[in-house]
């Protein structure tokens, strides 16, 4: 077994005990760079992306991975995640 496949495998894992614990709520993932911070609200039951956030917008001037960047993406995801109806997510 390769590597890549043991690390998929420990993904789907983990992705199937967080979704049997949270049924009805949407998956919050996060994904740092180097460069830059990407945050996504994904709904699981329809596979679609509801809302997403990062730090390549027009509102961040600054380096977007540092603490402040990732902060300002925290606030903006959860801004547009309010305002798109949803109040409850489990972090993956």
């Amino acid at each position: 077994m390769t590597k890549l496949n043991r690390d998929i495998r420990r993904q789907n894992r983990v992705r199937k005990d967080l979704k049997a614990r949270a049924t009805d709520k949407c998956r919050l993932t996060v994904f740092r760079s180097s460069k830059h911070i990407y945050a996504q609200i994904i709904d699981d039951i329809s596979g679609k992306t509801i809302v997403s956030a990062s730090s390549l917008s027009k509102d961040f001037k600054e380096k977007g991975s540092d603490i402040n960047g990732a902060s300002k993406v925290g606030v903006l995801i959860g801004e547009k995640g309010i305002s798109a109806g949803i109040k409850d997510v489990f972090f993956d």
